[in-house]
């Protein structure tokens, strides 16, 4: 895989995993819904040598996505790897989550990542090419957490896509995977688990005693993307310190 459109890129995991992608050797397509937030990450060291494009992608119109694929294809001459990174968290108890929360998470986390992947694989159908899909679900999505309903719904939802997905389009040698990251130690984050006693209670909930790091996502995605993981799909693997296996 050489060419790759990566969705909420400008920050966290996305930057992470655009960089480690760029390492490489992939030339990029980084989508966000405001593409004049991808500066710093376009000016990364990582990226230099590849041809990388900035594209606007709102998940919520159709419009807008289809206008991004196009726009990949044509600027790289193609796409082999979609990430679907762009997600939007929800933070609210379930009695208080309005009809406009439910549409704004789920038409972001799912909808938007599920007629992206179509656009993928209609374009490696057509050229008889293979394929990688690589989604960004979450353990909120493989277990239950108070609070995080409809966020952990969207997810689920993308977890059960992944799986879907793959073995629909494995006959045309597209293979579809998921990272589920646990709670990851982002520059967001930080400020969250700056109170040490709520750092400790999370902390002590991980059986390796720490949190992931972005770079930590960004190599599973490498590693679902590439010729090594060549025989793997379908597969939710999460990188969440054992949270999952417990």
């Amino acid at each position: 895989m050489a060419r790759a459109l990566v969705t909420g890129a400008s920050s966290g995991l996305g930057a992470a995993i655009a960089r480690a992608l760029a390492r490489q050797g992939h030339d990029l397509v980084l989508a966000e819904l405001d593409p004049a937030t991808l500066g710093p990450l376009l000016a990364h060291p990582d990226l230099t040598g590849r041809r990388v494009v900035p594209v606007t992608l709102d998940l919520r119109v159709q419009l807008s996505l289809d206008a991004c694929f196009a726009a990949a294809c044509a600027a790289l001459g193609g796409i082999d790897l979609l990430v679907n990174n762009a997600g939007r968290p929800l933070s609210v108890p379930a009695t208080e989550v309005t009809w406009e929360d439910w549409d704004a998470v789920t038409a972001v986390n799912l909808k938007g990542a599920f007629f992206l992947s179509a656009h993928l694989a209609r374009h490696c159908i057509a050229r008889g090419a293979p394929g990688a899909i690589v989604n960004i679900a979450s353990t909120h999505g493989l277990v239950g957490i108070a609070g995080r309903s409809v966020y952990g719904i969207s997810k689920g939802g993308m977890v059960q896509m992944t799986r879907m997905l793959a073995i629909e389009w494995a006959a045309q040698g597209i293979r579809v995977n998921a990272v589920a990251p646990g709670t990851v130690l982002t520059p967001s984050r930080q400020t969250m688990l700056a109170d040490p006693a709520r750092r400790q209670t999370m902390l002590d909930r991980i059986p390796l005693g720490r949190f992931p790091v972005e770079e930590e996502i960004a190599d599973a995605v490498c590693y679902l993307a590439g010729a090594g993981a060549g025989a793997v799909t379908g597969q939710i693997l999460a990188v969440d310190g054992g949270v999952t296996a417990a």
